[in-house]
This record gives structure tokens, C-alpha cells and sequence, in this order.
């Protein structure tokens, strides 16, 4: 089954949120991994089932870059914030950064978001 990741800063969960929402129907066949509140919130806001995660800053991102450094992970969408400073912005390279070591595909705006899950259908499709 594809997994995908998907966490946001407290300025993106509303768009990520959308997205989602937007996305519903093919993200419905995906198992789905967040941080904290992001993994609450696309509950709440959704029928989907998400495993969450620590938050962000409790170590939610090393959580997730873990499993992307196993192997478990098909994709990450993390909506950043790029215009806020991040307490725990080390994790975050670090994340990204783990990403780029294990050719994990990773979008960080809705655009980029897009192009992955349009990748990731047509993957399940081959």
C-alpha cells in the first residue's frame, strides 16, 4: 500500500487541510502518516485515517524521517512556512535533508503537493 506523509506548519494547516479535502478520494486508498495536530486536524476535517505521530517540535518530524530512512514511505508533503523562524528548524533540515539521501519524493507547496500525488497515481497504475 503507498504511504505518505503529510505535516504542515501552524501558518499551512489550513491549506493543507484543503488540499486534502480536495484530494480525498484517491488519498482514501493511501495510508496516511502525520504529525500531531496536522494528523488531528485532517481528521477532524475528514474521513480519512491518519497515524499520528509526536508533533512537529516533540520529535514528529524525526518520527517521520525514521520511517523515510526504513524504506516505509512513498511520498512527504510538508507545507512549510518559509516567511516564520522554526524553533525546531534542525529537524526540519533534517527531514528534508533525509528525503534527498533515500530519493523520497517530497513537496513542500501545494503545486509541488499536486505533482506528487499525480505521481504516486500514475505509479499505482503501472
Amino acid at each position: 500500500m503507498t504511504r505518505v506523509a503529510l505535516i504542515a506548519h501552524d501558518e499551512k494547516k489550513a491549506d493543507l487541510i484543503d488540499f486534502v479535502q480536495q484530494h480525498e478520494a484517491q488519498l482514501t486508498d493511501y495510508e496516511l502518516i502525520g504529525t500531531g495536530t496536522t494528523g488531528k486536524r485532517l481528521m477532524e476535517a475528514t474521513d480519512l485515517e491518519v497515524d499520528r505521530q509526536a508533533s512537529g517540535p516533540l520529535g514528529g518530524d524525526l518520527m517521520i524521517g525514521g520511517q523515510i530512512a526504513e524504506g516505509r514511505l512513498d511520498g512527504l508533503i510538508f507545507l512549510r512556512d518559509p516567511l516564520t523562524a522554526q524553533p525546531h528548524e534542525p529537524d526540519v533540515s533534517a527531514l528534508l535533508r533525509i528525503c534527498d539521501v533515500h530519493d523520497t519524493p517530497l513537496a513542500t507547496n501545494l503545486s509541488s503537493a499536486a505533482f506528487l500525488l499525480e505521481g504516486l497515481k500514475r505509479k499505482g497504475e503501472s
